[in-house]
C-alpha cells in the first residue's frame, strides 16, 4: 500500500536538490572552516556561501546570520540571549518579556525557565482563530520589556499572526523594546523579510522546507543586544560556539533558495489539495470541525486543524496509519503528553473536544489521488470509531 503523508508541520523529505549540493561538502568541504590550510579555507567558502544565500533571501546582512541546530536551539538563543544581554549590559534585576499561549515549547519553556530566576513574564491570551490582539501587546510592554516573542505562523492550526502590527505596537510603547518571530513554520510559505515584519530576531529550521535536520539559523539585527547561549568558542561572530554544520547550513541555504524562488507555485500546489481535503471531509462527516481561521487565507496553505468530537485523536491516527496515512494530532514535539494541546485549549476549545484533535499538513510530494483516498478513508474510520464509542 503507498503510503500518504501528511504530517509535513513536523517535518518534511529532503528534497534531492539539497542531498546534491550538500554532497560536494561531505565528501571533499568536510574541513574545520576555522582553520587555515587548503581544506578548511574550502569549507569556510562552503560556509560562508552559504551565508551569503540566508542573508539575500532575507534580505539582510550576512553577519546577522547565525547558524544553529535548527528552531528549537534559535529560539532558545533569541530569548536567553537577549535577556543575558539585558542583565549584563544594564547591570539590572530581571526585567519582563511578553510572549503567547499559543507558541511552540522551545519559547514558552525558556520563558518558564526565565520566570524561575526572577523575570516577569506576561503570557498573552488569543481569540477563538489562535490570533494575537497587536492592542494587547502595546498595552503590555513596559519601560522594562526587553524582549516580545510572537510566532509567526502556528504550528499546530496555521494561524498567521499579524507580527509587522505587534511589532509596530510593541516599539510604540517602547522603541528600546526588541521583537523576536518564530518563523519555522512560515519560512516558505508567506514573506519573512526581517525588515518586512519589523522584527530583531528571527528562528529559522531546514528540515520543514525540504532541509535536512539539524540545521537552523538565526537572525539577530545588527547592534542588537545580545549574549551567546553557547560559549566555549569563537565562532559565527562570537554569538555560537562550536564548530559548523557546514553542510547543514549548505542544506539550509540551498533549501530556502528553492522555497523563495517556488513559494507561488508551492503554495498554489498544497492550498488546492488543502482545500479539497477540506470540501471532501466535510461532506463525508458530521460533526467536524475546523481549528483556526475560517478564511484559509488567514493560515498556512498547506494546514487543516481538525477536531471530532466523540473520538480521540490518537484513536485517529492509530487507524490512519494502518490504512496508510501518516498524520498527527498535536505538535510533535508534544507527542506521548496526555494532555490535550496547549493551543487548543488556549483557543477556548473544550479539553475534551481538543482531544479529538487531527493536524494534517500537506507537502510537494502529495497528489490529487492521495488527497480523494484520505478523503474516503478518513470518514470511514471517524464512523467506525464514534460507533464505538461509549460517550456518543
Amino acid at each position: 500500500m503507498e503510503r500518504v503523508y501528511l504530517d509535513h508541520a513536523a517535518t518534511t523529505p529532503l528534497d534531492p536538490r539539497v542531498f546534491e549540493a550538500m554532497l560536494p561538502v561531505l565528501r571533499e568541504g568536510w574541513g574545520n572552516p576555522s582553520g587555515i590550510y587548503r581544506e578548511a579555507q574550502t569549507a569556510r567558502k562552503a560556509l560562508d556561501e552559504a551565508r551569503d544565500t540566508v542573508a539575500a533571501r532575507l534580505e539582510c546582512a550576512p553577519a546577522e546570520i547565525v547558524f544553529t541546530s535548527g528552531g528549537t536551539e534559535s529560539d532558545n538563543s533569541a530569548i536567553r540571549g537577549v535577556s543575558a544581554a539585558w542583565r549584563a549590559e544594564r547591570r539590572a534585576p530581571p526585567g519582563h518579556m511578553i510572549t503567547s499561549a499559543v507558541e511552540h515549547h522551545a519559547v514558552l519553556e525558556p520563558m518558564e525557565a526565565l520566570e524561575r530566576d526572577g523575570w516577569e513574564v506576561t503570557v498573552l491570551p488569543v481569540d477563538r482563530e489562535g490570533l494575537v490582539d497587536p492592542a494587547s501587546v502595546q498595552a503590555a510592554v513596559r519601560d522594562d520589556t526587553a524582549l516580545v516573542s510572537i510566532m509567526t505562523a502556528n504550528n499546530e492550526v496555521g494561524t498567521l499572526q499579524p507580527i509587522a502590527e505587534i511589532a509596530r505596537a510593541a516599539k510604540s510603547r517602547n522603541p528600546a523594546t526588541l521583537v523576536h518571530t518564530d518563523a519555522v513554520q512560515a519560512a516558505g510559505a508567506i514573506d519573512i523579510r526581517p525588515d518586512l515584519l519589523g522584527v530583531d530576531l528571527l528562528s529559522l529550521t531546514a528540515h520543514k522546507i525540504y532541509g535536512p535536520k539539524g540545521a537552523g539559523a538565526l537572525f539577530v539585527r545588527h547592534r542588537t543586544p545580545f549574549r551567546p547561549l553557547l560559549i566555549g568558542g569563537g565562532q559565527e561572530g562570537d554569538r555560537r560556539a562550536g564548530t559548523e554544520n557546514v553542510a547543514g547550513a549548505v542544506g539550509l541555504a540551498t533549501a530556502l533558495d528553492l522555497a523563495h524562488a517556488e513559494m507561488d507555485a508551492r503554495n498554489a500546489h498544497v492550498g488546492g489539495l488543502r482545500d479539497r481535503l477540506w470540501r471532501n471531509l466535510r461532506e463525508g462527516i458530521g460533526d467536524v470541525s475546523l481549528n483556526g481561521p475560517r478564511d484559509m487565507r488567514g493560515r498556512l496553505p498547506n494546514n487543516l486543524s481538525l477536531c471530532f468530537p466523540g473520538v480521540e485523536g490518537e484513536s485517529i491516527l492509530l487507524h490512519l496509519d494502518m490504512e496508510g496515512v501518516a498524520a498527527s494530532s498535536v505538535s510533535a514535539c508534544s507527542t506521548g503528553s496526555t494532555e490535550p494541546s496547549h493551543v487548543l485549549t488556549a483557543m477556548g476549545i473544550d479539553p475534551d473536544i481538543a482531544h479529538s484533535a487531527l493536524r494534517l499538513t500537506l507537502g510537494l510530494g502529495n497528489t490529487e489521488a492521495q488527497i480523494d483516498r484520505v478523503g474516503r478513508a478518513l470518514p470511514e474510520v471517524i464512523a467506525r470509531l464514534r460507533a464505538l464509542s461509549p460517550i456518543r
